[in-house]
C-alpha cells in the first residue's frame, strides 16, 4: 500500500467527511428542538464542533480498519447519535420523521454547496488538483450519506421515517422488534451487496442527476 497515496487521500477527504458527520447531527438536534425536545442541545450536541459527535470506535477506528482490512474497497463509520426524546416532540409520530430527516437532507444540501464550489473553481480556471479532488469527495461522501442513510431500516433514519409513516399496529411493531438487530442485518445487506446495488447506486445516481440539473444555470453562466 503506497504510504504517500493514503495521507493524500485522509487530507482530501478529512474535511468533507468532518463537516458531513458534524452538520448531519446537528441537524437532527436542531430539528428536535424546534419541535419541542431540546434533549440534544441541553447535552451540547447542537453543535457544528465536531469533537461532539465523534465516536472514538466508529467515527475512527471503524473507518481505518475496514481500510486497511479491504485495501479502501469498503469503508463504513458512524458517529454518536443525537439524544432525542421523541415523547417530548410536539406531535411525536409526525416530528419523528422529521427529525429523522433533517440529517440526510443536510448531507443533500451539502452535497450541493460542495458541487458549486468545483463549477465555480473550474470556471475560474483552478488547476490545483488538491481542491478540484476535495470537492469531488464531497459530493461523494455527501451523496453516500444521504443515500445510505435514507435505507428504511432501524436504526438508520430512513427506519425512523418508515416507523412515523408505518400506521399503528402490527407492522410498526414487528419493526420496532427488528430495530435491536438492525445494524447487523444492514451491515450484511450491504456486505452482499443488496444495499450498494438496489438501494446506494440508483438513489446517488438520481441524487447526482438532481444536483446536476440543479447547479446548470451557474455552470452555463461561468463557460
Amino acid at each position: 500500500m503506497d504510504i504517500n497515496q493514503l495521507v493524500q487521500t485522509v487530507l482530501i477527504y478529512a474535511l468533507p467527511v468532518i463537516f458531513a458527520i458534524t452538520v448531519h447531527e446537528a441537524a437532527h438536534g436542531y430539528v428536535a428542538r424546534y419541535l419541542g425536545d431540546n434533549t440534544a442541545y441541553v447535552q451540547g450536541r447542537v453543535t457544528l464542533n465536531p469533537v461532539k459527535h465523534i465516536d472514538p470506535f466508529g467515527t475512527i477506528l471503524m473507518p481505518i480498519l475496514l481500510y486497511f482490512a479491504t485495501s479502501g474497497a469498503f469503508l463504513f463509520g458512524y458517529a454518536k447519535p443525537v439524544p432525542v426524546d421523541f415523547g417530548r416532540l410536539r406531535h411525536p409520530k409526525r416530528d419523528m420523521v422529521w427529525v429523522a430527516l433533517a440529517g440526510p437532507a443536510s448531507n443533500f444540501a451539502q452535497a450541493i454547496l460542495w458541487a458549486v464550489m468545483l463549477v465555480v473553481l473550474l470556471g475560474m480556471g483552478v488547476s490545483e488538483t488538491f481542491f478540484i479532488q476535495m470537492c469531488r469527495a464531497g459530493i461523494l461522501v455527501n451523496l453516500v450519506m444521504w443515500a445510505f442513510n435514507l435505507f428504511p431500516l432501524p436504526p438508520l433514519d430512513g427506519g425512523r421515517v418508515l416507523a412515523g409513516l408505518l400506521p399503528r399496529g402490527r407492522a410498526q411493531m414487528l419493526l420496532a422488534r427488528i430495530e435491536p438487530f438492525g445494524f447487523f442485518i444492514v451491515m450484511g445487506l450491504v456486505i452482499v451487496g443488496v444495499v450498494g446495488n438496489l438501494w446506494l447506486r440508483p438513489l446517488m445516481d438520481l441524487g447526482s442527476q438532481v444536483i446536476g440539473f440543479l447547479i446548470t444555470p451557474l455552470t452555463a453562466l461561468l463557460r
